[in-house]
């Protein structure tokens, strides 16, 4: 399990502002948006002609997160993706983070310095500016929120109301592993508990745990699209399941949809761990939740084209809204397609 007792400087050694200086000593900018990031009362970001896009992350200890097997650096990475993949779900660029935290005294200064390097790595690997935020004692926890910027011409963005009947469903990588990482780890979580002797046996979950605590956001396909030359109609990152996201779509566009059971990607080691639990691997694809994979819509006319962009996957297509929505099964029968969600927010 994470490791928590390596480090030693208290938090309150450092002060609020000797912690905030200690963390973004390293900070560098590299978007021209970014006129101003740490250490004013305000980020500045000139938008020129451009609109901005803004969105706000929560995650709370104990709901979102478990530090007994949650690297610091990991849950810093996930912070961050899980911001910037709402700017990037509407088809516009990623460019600053803002970061506020709540620290108790039971944690220590390495810890939170672990925790900013995942950040900062996201950022790295993304291209975004961290321009700043806050912190505050707590005393329920940890508790992290991540506000997301970008920008990008209003004429490029993509809502979720765009999709039209016959309209293709497409999304990118596959379903269920982040769920069935957590599944995996929460069993070793258990027998822990009960054992502290024990150790976990995590060989051969590599891969889904990889994508339950340090997953990645798909922001190449974006490129993609705009290279063939495809504008998708509607667009949302799948992060409350896939099932509940791709109806999310439906009730704003005002349509219908019809997907395939046998077309939803699902990786290898997502159905064996579903089968070592006793679980149907396509309910964890369409109920798991935090794949942080794309859904999106595309006309019927690009078909061709998009089959041709790598990991891809064409699961269906949008009905009119009053043939509802429908998942077909590996006998041609169709069932209603229902929203599950994902519990853990």
């Amino acid at each position: 399990m994470a490791n928590q007792e390596k480090s030693s400087t208290p938090i309150g050694s450092m002060g609020k502002f000797g912690l905030i200086s200690h963390i973004t000593r390293k900070v560098v900018t590299a978007n021209k948006s970014t006129v101003i990031g740490v250490g004013d009362d305000a980020a500045v970001i000139n938008s020129g002609n451009e609109v901005t896009l803004v969105s706000t992350d929560l995650l709370l200890e104990g709901i979102h997160f478990n530090l007994v097997y949650t690297p610091f650096k990991h849950l810093g990475y996930k912070a961050a993706i899980r911001a910037i993949s709402d700017i990037c779900a509407m088809n516009a660029r990623p460019e600053q983070l803002l970061v506020a935290i709540g620290i108790s005294s039971r944690f220590y200064v390495e810890q939170i310095d672990e925790l900013y390097d995942g950040i900062s790595l996201a950022c790295s690997r993304y291209k975004i500016d961290l321009a700043g935020g806050d912190m505050t004692s707590s005393v329920t926890g940890l508790t992290i929120s991540v506000t997301a910027t970008g920008s990008a011409p209003e004429k490029d963005l993509v809502l979720r109301n765009g999709a039209k009947p016959n309209d293709l469903i497409c999304v990118t990588g596959n379903f269920g592993a982040s769920y069935m990482g957590l599944q995996i780890l929460e069993r070793e979580r258990k027998l822990f508990s009960k054992d502290r002797s024990f150790q976990p046996r995590l060989e051969g979950y590599e891969y889904i745990i990889e994508r339950q605590l340090k997953p990645e956001f798909p922001a190449e396909i974006l490129d993609s699209l705009r290279k063939t030359g495809i504008r998708p109609t509607a667009m949302i990152d799948v992060s409350d399941g896939l099932a509940s996201d791709l109806l999310h779509v439906c009730k704003l566009s005002e349509t219908g949809c019809r997907i395939y059971y046998d077309r939803i990607p699902v990786d290898m080691e997502t159905i064996r761990a579903a089968g070592e639990l006793g679980m149907e691997p396509v309910t964890a694809a369409l109920n798991g939740g935090e794949d942080y994979e794309l859904l999106f819509t595309v006309p019927l006319e690009n078909a061709d084209m998009i089959r041709t962009i790598p990991d891809v996957t064409v699961i269906g297509h949008m009905t009119t809204f009053d043939q509802g929505f429908n998942l077909v099964n590996e006998a041609g029968s169709e069932i209603e397609l229902k929203a599950q969600g994902w519990e853990k927010g």
